[in-house]
């Protein structure tokens, strides 16, 4: 009996977390078959995207080696799929030295995950996209605070002295904390005062953490100013130039530095795909997250558009939500495999961690229609565990 071949293509949270689990739940199988595995991924390691943040405050490395992951019967092909051939069960994909291929598959899990919106170029700063944009942030405020260690104008030294963070969503709150942490560290080193760092965070909402109560919010809030950052509350970054941020209420920020954070999107190389698609640009897919049409594909994570039969609630794009659809999509592709019914999806339980710098978070759980709010180091370990476990480190 010929071994299969079950591909992962995009090595994120979702992918990791769909090889480990089919490669377990596949473990030992009654027939005797043998499955190959092979991840692709266009870098050449795992990026925990959720930790952007870090490499733009403290230099942080947040690419894991792909070795860490291929253990025996797991290969790894660098490279960007541009085509799926459900008919010939092909995909096509062009490798890290450019040149077009193929590989034939039997099992295929779709997990190209989600990318950062970018704002129109025009509006200046800088969006916190990947670690390349989180290294040129970190170099970015770092000089500007050695200018400003050498600036004799008052107002010119503040405005070096200013980031905006544009974008109140969950990465912007952890960027904005991380980065007042590490600014007036860095400006006390250059003999500068460290409580003339500003930070502001620009949310375009009316409080903070909509997704939870409104207690939430306001114990973020308080936190955040703790550490030294200033919300501003409905309010949209317009525009950065010449060292001027133009606000939507018409206000002009001076500041160093603006930070986009705006949230995500698809990944749009599934447009290339030939994969059905929402008009989002999410994967198509049914309760068992197969691919709609296209027999032996599964898709998990922020590229799938995935519904919980019994509430009609479709899952978020967020890394909490991709450890428990890929354990599932495991038990799913064995049933598939061997002919029985197969559990359907169900939504994680509504929960948010949020890390606010070294021993400081927010936790929020709602069960049983109670909010359970957890705050300081406990909810710092939690968080620091979520980023672990969503990058399969535990």
């Amino acid at each position: 009996m010929n071994d299969l071949t079950c591909m992962i293509i995009g090595g994120g949270h979702a992918g990791l977390g769909a090889l480990k689990a089919i490669k377990e739940e596949t473990r030992g199988m009654a027939n005797g078959q043998r499955i190959r595995f092979v991840l692709i991924d266009k870098q050449p390691g795992h990026v925990r995207k959720v930790m952007l943040f870090r490499p733009a405050a403290g230099g942080e490395e947040i690419m894991v080696p792909w070795t860490r992951y291929c253990s025996e019967g797991v290969e790894f092909l660098q490279g960007t799929v541009t085509s799926v051939d459900s008919e010939a069960k092909r995909i096509r994909y062009t490798d890290a030295q450019g040149n077009d291929a193929r590989i034939h598959y039997d099992l295929l899990v779709v997990a190209v995950g989600s990318i950062v919106r970018r704002p129109d170029p025009e509006k200046g700063g800088i969006a916190l996209t990947d670690p390349q944009a989180a290294a040129d942030i970190r170099e970015r405020w770092r000089d500007n605070l050695r200018k400003a260690a050498a600036e004799t104008n008052p107002e010119e030294r503040k405005r070096l002295m200013t980031i905006a963070v544009a974008g109140a969503g969950i990465s912007g709150i952890e960027s904005s904390a991380e980065l007042v942490i590490a600014m007036r560290k860095e400006s006390a080193a250059l003999g500068l005062n460290p409580s003339d760092i500003s930070v502001y965070l620009l949310n375009a909402n009316e409080r903070l953490f909509p997704e939870g109560p409104e207690k939430a919010g306001r114990k973020l809030e308080m936190t955040l100013r703790e550490c030294g950052v200033t919300v501003l509350h409905n309010r949209k970054a317009m525009r950065e130039q010449a060292g001027v941020l133009t606000l939507s209420n018409s206000d002009r920020l001076p500041a160093g530095l603006c930070i986009w954070t705006i949230g995500l999107i698809p990944n749009p190389a599934l447009r290339s795909m030939g994969l059905p698609l929402t008009s989002d640009g999410q994967v198509l897919v049914d309760e068992c997250y197969r691919v709609q049409g296209m027999s032996g594909v599964y898709s998990i994570g922020d590229c799938a558009r995935i519904v919980d039969p019994s509430t009609g609630k479709a899952d978020q794009m967020t890394c909490k939500e991709a450890g428990p659809q890929a354990l599932r999509l495991g038990k799913i592709m064995m049933a598939d495999l061997e002919g029985r019914s197969a559990p359907v999806h169900k939504s994680f339980l509504d929960t948010f961690g949020i890390g606010l710098g070294q021993n400081r978070g927010l936790m929020w759980v709602r069960k049983w229609g109670l909010d359970i709010i957890i705050t300081g180091k406990l909810a710092w370990k939690v968080k620091k565990l979520g980023w672990d476990f969503a990058s399969w480190l535990r």
